[in-house]
């Protein structure tokens, strides 16, 4: 049996939990493009909804947010999180489960490391250690 559950937890997300995410993704992004937020923080922000991962009973959902162009990524998750109670509201109208998740909004980074990593792998040194690993067309 603990063979059984450890494997479940290396596995990753459901189908379930894939559809499921997919759905409050949607919904959040019409949701927050055409609500009017009374938080300073999210005054003028338009909001990239970038991935939301439910948990396996989809009680609750990590919501993944970015601004669109510049902005405080932690201050805008901060503010979404005050106003995630209004938000679940608006989000139980809008779709058909048995529960609405409670929401917690995280700042996404991932186009920061993408960003990271590619200007690591522009680097003279880098690029000229790419090409020595490289296998040549005399050497295969």
């Amino acid at each position: 049996m603990a063979r059984h559950q450890h494997r479940n937890e290396t596995k990753g997300p459901s189908q379930r939990q894939l559809r499921a995410g997919e759905l409050i993704r949607h919904a959040l992004v019409d949701i927050l493009a055409r609500e009017e937020l009374r938080d300073p923080d999210l005054d003028g922000v338009l909001i990239s909804v970038t991935e939301v991962r439910p948990s396996p009973d989809l009680r609750q959902a990590k919501v993944y947010v970015a601004p669109l162009g510049q902005g405080d990524q932690e201050r805008l998750a901060a503010a979404l999180n005050r106003a995630a109670s209004y938000l679940r509201g608006k989000l139980g109208r809008e779709i058909d489960m048995k529960f609405t998740p409670q929401l917690h909004f995280h700042p996404d980074n991932s186009f920061d490391t993408a960003s990271h990593v590619d200007e690591l792998l522009s680097r003279p040194q880098v690029k000229q250690d790419l090409r020595h690993d490289q296998p040549g067309e005399d050497e295969e």
